[in-house]
């Protein structure tokens, strides 16, 4: 289970900043408000739909990243799936701390728990087991909590083909799929597999994801973000 801790430590009374050098914006909410003007500003969004545009751009966001529109592939019922889901309480199941990390707690609608397994003492032993990477071994830790969850891969393709293998063997589905893993070994085909999964197997569950090696931690968890609260 992912854990947060907000450590604020108690400053000594002799600390100041140091003199500023450069010129920069250094407002917090001036700065929230002008990132999300120039990403509309620079992205199309005319070919996400309507529902899911927060989304587009919260990934948007978290990646740096104005072209990734055109590789975004966004499941029609996503943001409908994802936002009733988390109202409703659904866990959100991380395949690494870092996605878990980067959700955000206070824009979750219902207390939601956020979920990763991987640091369980079983996964090793499972991982070598059945020759594969502990992220994917963990995924299958899922399985109680897996039926109506909200999940979200934003690291490992093992994980997300591990996953997808779990729903064609006829495990519980997920909500929705938040499935941005990233890197050059197994990721653009993790996330086309993903994409073509109602096509190739009959099992429809909303999702989003971006084509290519593209994807991260932070995209990933953007994503939840967006769907855990449409508010910007």
């Amino acid at each position: 289970m992912a854990r947060r801790t907000d450590l604020s430590p108690t400053l000594p009374p002799t600390l100041s900043p140091p003199p500023r050098l450069y010129d920069y914006v250094a407002d917090g909410p001036a700065i929230y408000v002008d990132s999300f003007a120039t990403i509309r500003r620079e992205s199309d969004l005319s070919r996400v739909p309507p529902e899911a545009e927060k989304v587009a751009v919260r990934m948007i966001h978290g990646s740096g990243q104005t072209d990734l529109v055109k590789d975004l592939v966004i499941h029609p019922d996503l943001a409908r799936a994802g936002r009733a889901a988390l109202a409703a309480g659904a866990p959100i199941l991380c395949d690494a701390r870092m996605v878990a990390m980067g959700v955000t707690a206070g824009r979750l609608p219902a207390g939601n728990e956020v979920l990763c397994f991987l640091n369980d003492p079983s996964v090793p032993d499972m991982a070598a087991a059945w020759r594969t990477t502990r992220t994917a071994a963990a995924v299958s830790l899922w399985e109680p909590y897996l039926e109506g969850a909200v999940v979200a891969i934003g690291n490992a393709p093992t994980a997300l083909f591990h996953l997808l293998e779990m729903l064609v063997a006829g495990g519980p589905r997920p909500a929705a799929i938040v499935g941005c893993p990233v890197g050059f070994i197994g990721a653009r085909e993790s996330k086309e597999a993903l994409a073509s999964l109602a096509t190739d197997h009959g099992i429809d569950v909303p999702f989003v994801t971006v084509r290519g090696r593209r994807g991260g931690s932070a995209m990933a968890s953007s994503a939840i973000n967006a769907l855990a609260q449409e508010a910007e």
